[in-house]
Formats: C-alpha cells, sequence, structure tokens
C-alpha cells in the first residue's frame, strides 16, 4: 500500500499496473477515515447516498447541496485516498456552463479531487468543458441510474452486438473527451475487458467482471449495512446490520433494567452537592 496521497495523475498511470485499483463509497467523515486508513485507493462520494443514507427510493432527488455535504465531510476525513465527487442528476445535463459551474464547486467547496458523471457521447461537450476548466473528470457508462428508467430498470447492458459497439463508442468518446478513468457498470465481463484493452484510461467495474483494471461497490452492500436490497454482483464481507441491532438491544435492556451506566461510566469527585437539593426533595 502506497501511503502518500493519490492524484488523478497517479489514478491514471495505475492502468495496467502492479495492482487493480480498489474504489469504495463514502459519504461522512468517520467511514470515510476507516476506508483510507484500511488502504483503499480512491472514494467516490456517490449520488447513491440518496439511497442508502438519505432514504430516497432512487438517486434521481439528490441535490448539489446535499451532495457538497456529504463531499467536504469525506474530504475531511480522508488524507491518502482519491475523493470522487458525483455529479447529480440535473447539475451538468442543461448546459456546458451549468456542468462547470457545479463540477468547480466539488473542488472548491467541498475539496474533491475530481468528479464524476453519468453518460456517453452525450454528455463528452460537458467533460470536454469540465477538463478545460481544470476540473478532472471521471465518465461513468453502462448501467447509469440516474436514467435508470430510460434503460428499462436496473438491468444488465450491452447484452447484443448493437449495445456493446454503443457501450465502446461511448468509453472511446469519453476518453477523447479527456476523462481520466471509467466507471463500468453492469456490462458481461467478456465486453468489459474488451472495452478495458481498447482503451487507455483505467475502467473501473461494478459488475463488470474480473476483466477491469480496478472494482468499486457500494461500502453500505458491501459491509452488510443496506437491508433493503443487495445487488447481484455485490460480495458481503461482512454483514454488520444484525450486530448492530443486537448491540442496540442490549443497550436497550441495560438502560430498561438499570444496569448501564454503572458507577465506572460515572465521573466521581469528593463533592455530594446534597445541599442544592430543596428541603422537600430531600
Amino acid at each position: 500500500m502506497c501511503m502518500k496521497k493519490v492524484t488523478v495523475k497517479d489514478f491514471r498511470e495505475m492502468k495496467g499496473g502492479d495492482h487493480a485499483i480498489s474504489m469504495l463509497t463514502a459519504y461522512d467523515a468517520s467511514m470515510a477515515r476507516l476506508l483510507d486508513q484500511a488502504g483503499v485507493d480512491a472514494l467516490l462520494v456517490g449520488d447513491s447516498l440518496g439511497m442508502v443514507v438519505l432514504g430516497y427510493d432512487s438517486t434521481v432527488p439528490v441535490t448539489m447541496e446535499e451532495m457538497l455535504h456529504h463531499a467536504g465531510a469525506v474530504r475531511r476525513g480522508t488524507e491518502r485516498a482519491l475523493v470522487i465527487g458525483d455529479m447529480p442528476f440535473g447539475s451538468y445535463q442543461v448546459s456546458v456552463e451549468q456542468a462547470i459551474a457545479n463540477g468547480t464547486r466539488f473542488l472548491k467547496e467541498a475539496g474533491c479531487d475530481c468528479v464524476k458523471l453519468e453518460g456517453g457521447e452525450e454528455v463528452c461537450d460537458a467533460v470536454r468543458g469540465l477538463v478545460r476548466a481544470g476540473v478532472p473528470v471521471m465518465g461513468h457508462i453502462g448501467l447509469t441510474p440516474q436514467t435508470a428508467g430510460q434503460l428499462g430498470g436496473f438491468k444488465v447492458q450491452g447484452k447484443d452486438m448493437e449495445a456493446a459497439r454503443q457501450l465502446l463508442a461511448d468509453a472511446k468518446a469519453l476518453e477523447a473527451a479527456g476523462a481520466f478513468g471509467i466507471t463500468l457498470e453492469a456490462v458481461p465481463a467478456p465486453l468489459a475487458t474488451i472495452i478495458t484493452k481498447e482503451i487507455a484510461v483505467p475502467i473501473i467495474g461494478i459488475g463488470a467482471g474480473a476483466g477491469c483494471d480496478g472494482q468499486v461497490l457500494v461500502t453500505n452492500d458491501m459491509l452488510g449495512l443496506f437491508e433493503k436490497f443487495t445487488p447481484k454482483f455485490v460480495k458481503q464481507y461482512c454483514n454488520l446490520a444484525p450486530d448492530i441491532k443486537q448491540g442496540v438491544q442490549a443497550f436497550i435492556r441495560e438502560v430498561q433494567d438499570g444496569i448501564f451506566p454503572a458507577e465506572e461510566h460515572g465521573f466521581a469527585v469528593k463533592e455530594d452537592f446534597s445541599d442544592l437539593l430543596t428541603p422537600e426533595k430531600k
């Protein structure tokens, strides 16, 4: 594990390196600190926070203010990992000027190292504008949650030759527009491997097989903290939700039974303060 700060340049140069790139989501300083200290290469402040943190039914309602709030918290909890701010739905689709205005906010106000946005050829003008303005951009193609309704829901993308050609064209267009990396979501592994070989920037897979340059997961899924549903491509490395519930239930019982707090959980002083009681309360 390299201990120096990971930059966009470092991330790009990991393509074809001696280890696959690791990326996880983070939404607060405490979790970011743990993931950073564990050695993850990049932290994505994903708009997935809408579903796993804020309780929305999709990522669509997430606002710029919400993203900046959480991105700033992640930045404050991170020393080493590359911090990527996810541009929410409606923050870059109107115009190139809108994309630049919002993209720069992630760097200026939240302290992110770069941004990520969804889409292929149709968003390349925005990507070019952001890059010219000094905002490094990661692309995201395949299953794009912000527009999942147009794709028929949360389904695998690129299953036929026509769709596969379009995904490859999207990846090449993003690379040409200046994207320093691309997230590839819910794509058949053989196609993802081909795209990874054809593109000169890192391809980070999520549900795209082992042939990519790196992998990303939603941390809450990977740690078993989000119980609403678990995507097929997620491997749970631990299941924290039951342990958390068990711990909380033990706390409730001990409070109700007068076991907690015990004497060792308090602060002893020589003064007994009994004179503060009114006579009728003594």
